[in-house]
């Protein structure tokens, strides 16, 4: 028997609504969509790595404040450490192993670090990789040399001291008795040498400054690489295009596009380097418990993170340096 024409188009009137709602209720799946992060900023990661420092620094702070050996023990502010005879800790000593053997040549390490990863690891086999890696360390270590050792003339810890009303206090007294001028010894070395104290002043905290740019400069030379080469897609850096486009850096991928490759991803030199990172974040800590205010500690903060970010951050918005120095893992 034939259905009936009223039956039949109430039949395909509510097999189409069934059609629309199941539209409605299911749409087709679509790609997540990743957020694009700031050309100008650190990427999250980034973030949370450059944070650490800080907090790294109030945590040593707070401890130093609350501890009762660190609060009994005398404070020097003309050496910015605690008074050798009685210091709180082994770590307190400006003498420990530690600190002659790694942090007063803490860039030699940093630098062994870098170029044991840079000339062994496959993701920098490139040589233009490996040209623009050095050319980045590069300018860290000019910066460091400027900052710690020279700069056309005393460094710009010596000049920051001197400009901040700070003097060597042999130079004065040779002045008060008519043996001396007040350029004798503008450097602390030089000052500490001849026996003086250099006193009074703003010294930024070159033992910051040196664990957090070495620190910040091996993460970001070596972590970089090491996500390329595992295949991470969680986030990506943004960089600005000579035509002010605003693209990911994977445009820019020499080699790897991101895909995963089987094998150990860190290699010798890259464990060698988090030995180095993770020496420097415990030295970071014992500074800032055991030595200089925190005002020095921040300024000396500030001073690193000055160089990481026109390193690491500059170059993704400005496309002339960024052909130059390139970027990390690109």
């Amino acid at each position: 028997m034939d259905t009936p024409p009223a039956a039949n188009l109430r039949s395909k009137t509510r097999r189409a609504l069934d059609d629309l709602n199941g539209a409605t209720t299911s749409p087709p799946s679509s790609p997540l969509k990743t957020t694009r992060n700031s050309p100008y900023l650190p990427t999250p990661t980034e973030t949370i790595v450059l944070a650490s420092f800080p907090v790294i620094l109030f945590f040593g702070t707070v401890f130093s404040l609350l501890s009762p050996d660190v609060r009994a023990s005398h404070y020097d502010a003309a050496t910015q450490a605690h008074s050798q005879a009685t210091a709180p800790s082994y770590f307190a000593r400006k003498s420990n192993l530690f600190n002659i053997i790694f942090v007063k040549r803490g860039w030699f390490w940093i630098t062994a670090a870098f170029f044991a990863f840079v000339l062994t690891h496959p993701g920098t086999k490139n040589a233009t990789v490996r040209l623009q890696a050095t050319l980045r360390w590069v300018l860290v270590t000019t910066w460091w040399f400027f900052v710690t050792q020279w700069f056309f003339g005393p460094a710009i810890i010596d000049r920051g001291f001197r400009w901040t009303g700070g003097k060597c206090e042999l130079v004065e007294d040779k002045v008060e008795k008519g043996e001396g001028d007040t350029k004798e010894f503008f450097t602390a070395v030089a000052c500490k040498s001849s026996g003086g104290r250099w006193s009074g002043g703003h010294d930024i905290s070159g033992h910051v400054f040196l664990l957090v740019l070495g620190t910040g400069f091996l993460l970001s030379e070596v972590g970089w690489v090491v996500m390329r080469w595992r295949g991470s897609r969680r986030e990506e850096r943004s960089v600005v295009m000579t035509d002010g486009a605003t693209k990911t850096a994977t445009v820019e991928a020499q080699g790897l596009k991101g895909e995963p490759v089987p094998g150990d991803a860190l290699g010798l030199g890259g464990k060698f380097a988090a030995v180095i990172i993770g020496l420097s974040s415990w030295m970071l800590l014992m500074t800032a418990i055991y030595f200089h205010t925190w005002f020095e500690k921040v300024t000396g903060l500030i001073t690193a993170l000055v160089a990481l970010y026109a390193v690491y951050i500059l170059p993704r918005f400005v496309p002339a340096i960024r052909q130059a120095v390139g970027l990390p893992g690109i």
